[in-house]
């Protein structure tokens, strides 16, 4: 039998309630008809771990996460530290040096979960968002100079490299072909910026020679807002910049109902690093030990952890767990309109996997 390795980071807020949630659910998957096993490697990094050391992770942090199969990821983020801190000392030090370039983010309608789109047909709502997730308007280049002067500067310059725009774009391109649709839309605001957004563009025309059986488009962002809200069901797979790519994915998951059910993956798709897994909610601090934190969206991860490592039986009965969850208005936690616990919707999904 396999035994997987999962580092376990829950991080901030309720990732500290959802994370364990997550883990009881997939122990009781392995343990009731699976053919796997799991192993668990907790870590106590986060805005905590920050308070008590001064860094969000430890300096070995990345030597610890190389050899595991996969990380299971909570939130980052408290409201007492800079954003810029928490997110560049743990989340982007995890995923870019593991080079995670292809974040992974479905969005679609639960049965039983209404979306805001009025009268929307929930079969019109069903997309993957590829976002590139190494470089881009999220590289980290730039500064700061006569700080708290007058004439003070800021710079923040994205760097698009043709290796980072072709090999994401090419995932998109061989994502949307495994998908029934064959449809992908590539994302860019080129009309404004003449330079690496362009390179986009080209580059996207020159790597859909090679896909000949895709049907694809391209939009402007600002466009692609309005095609989401006005004709979701013209759109399939989507690939965009980091930065665009984070704003579509989380109006996709408000279409699709709540922030709470969306998952992600932080794919390194030749898998010389480990995949990083999560749920995309943030920490919401509002609601942290409140016990009413939505876990969907951390089983729904574990159903493209499960996948990423090839339990395609274990992910599809996952799935299929959380899906006559949500079907259910009494197992809908505040988010969704409903008055369920975190532990309330944790034990129903377990019930419906027995």
């Amino acid at each position: 039998m396999r035994t997987y390795t999962i580092a376990a980071i829950p991080g901030d807020g309720i990732g500290k309630e959802v994370i364990p949630a997550g883990q009881r659910v997939l122990e009781h998957l392995a343990a009731n008809g699976g053919q796997f096993g799991f192993r668990f490697l907790p870590f106590d990094w986060g805005s905590d771990y920050y308070k008590r050391h001064g860094v969000m992770m430890p300096a070995d942090g990345l030597a610890q996460l190389k050899d595991v199969d996969a990380i299971y990821f909570g939130a980052v983020g408290a409201p007492d530290i800079p954003d810029h801190v928490t997110l560049w000392g743990l989340r982007l030090a995890i995923c870019q040096p593991f080079d995670q370039y292809a974040n992974v983010r479905p969005a679609r309608v639960l049965p039983g979960i209404t979306s805001p789109l009025a009268g929307l047909d929930p079969n019109l709502l069903d997309w993957v968002i590829v976002r590139e997730n190494s470089e881009g308007e999220y590289s980290g280049a730039g500064g700061r100079v006569h700080r708290g002067l007058p004439e003070e500067i800021a710079t923040e310059v994205s760097i698009f490299t043709r290796n980072g725009v072709e090999r994401v774009i090419r995932f998109a391109f061989e994502l949307a072909r495994s998908r029934p649709r064959k449809l992908l839309t590539v994302v860019t605001k080129s009309n404004a910026q003449r330079h690496g957004m362009v390179m986009w563009d080209e580059i996207a025309e020159e790597v859909a020679e090679k896909f000949p059986d895709v049907t694809w488009d391209k939009m402007l962002v600002d466009a692609m807002t309005v095609r989401m809200v006005m004709k979701p069901g013209s759109l399939d797979t989507v690939v965009a910049t980091n930065l665009h790519a984070d704003v579509l994915s989380d109006l996709a998951a408000a279409l699709s109902g709540s922030m709470g059910v969306a998952p992600t993956a932080n794919l390194n798709p030749e898998r010389r690093f480990p995949s990083m897994f999560e749920p995309i909610h943030g920490s919401a601090f509002d609601i942290t030990g409140m016990g009413i934190a939505n876990p969907i969206g951390t089983f729904w991860s574990a159903v493209m952890m499960l996948e990423h490592l090839g339990e395609k039986e274990a992910a599809a009965r996952l799935m299929k767990a959380i899906e006559l969850t949500t079907r259910q208005s009494r197992l809908h936690t505040p988010d969704l309109g409903g008055e369920a616990s975190t532990d309330l919707v944790t034990e129903a999904v377990i019930d419906f996997l027995d």
